[in-house]
């Protein structure tokens, strides 16, 4: 029986990448001179810390630029709020969502059932759903339905067999 799997994962390594080009811009930058801003990659996050609100906004402007010039999906940052941090300087952690959590699974699920296409199963395993059909091409009609509508994540479709 054909299926798929719909998975939500970005990159680490064009993540790291992107990160430290941003990084170097900012040090390299005029407007960003004196200010103590940084960018900062932990295990699934990136710390951005600088001395104002308009300053992180350019600071995040930098980072999505960098991330749309290595093909990473701006919907994979997840941001936080902004914090206050020594000497009136702001904090702001930006998250990576990798995976698909329960909700966004059941999102998913609902929105394959409401396609109405005719033998087309799916199921939740981890952090992952498989789509399974009798026809390939009900299958490659569910991917085109999931690539249409947004789910807040960045969507993989992975493993196609037949």
């Amino acid at each position: 029986m054909p299926s798929f799997d719909v998975v939500s994962e970005v990159d680490m390594q064009e993540v790291r990448n992107a990160v430290d080009q941003a990084d170097r811009e900012i040090a390299n930058r005029f407007d960003f001179k004196g200010t103590d801003s940084s960018i900062e990659l932990k295990d699934q996050s990136i710390e951005l810390e600088t001395a104002s609100e308009d300053r992180l906004k350019a600071l995040t402007q930098v980072l999505e630029e960098k991330f749309v010039k290595r093909k990473l999906s701006l919907k994979s940052l997840d941001y936080g709020k902004i914090e206050e941090a020594s000497k009136g300087a702001v904090r702001q952690t930006v998250s990576l969502a990798v995976g698909i959590n329960a909700d966004k699974a059941r999102d998913i699920g609902k929105h394959i059932k409401a396609l109405g296409v005719k033998g087309v199963q799916h199921q939740t395993q981890g952090e992952q759903l498989r789509v399974t059909a009798k026809k390939r091409d009900d299958l490659q009609d569910v991917i085109a339905k999931l690539k249409e509508h947004d789910f807040g994540i960045p969507l993989q479709f992975e493993n196609f067999r037949d």
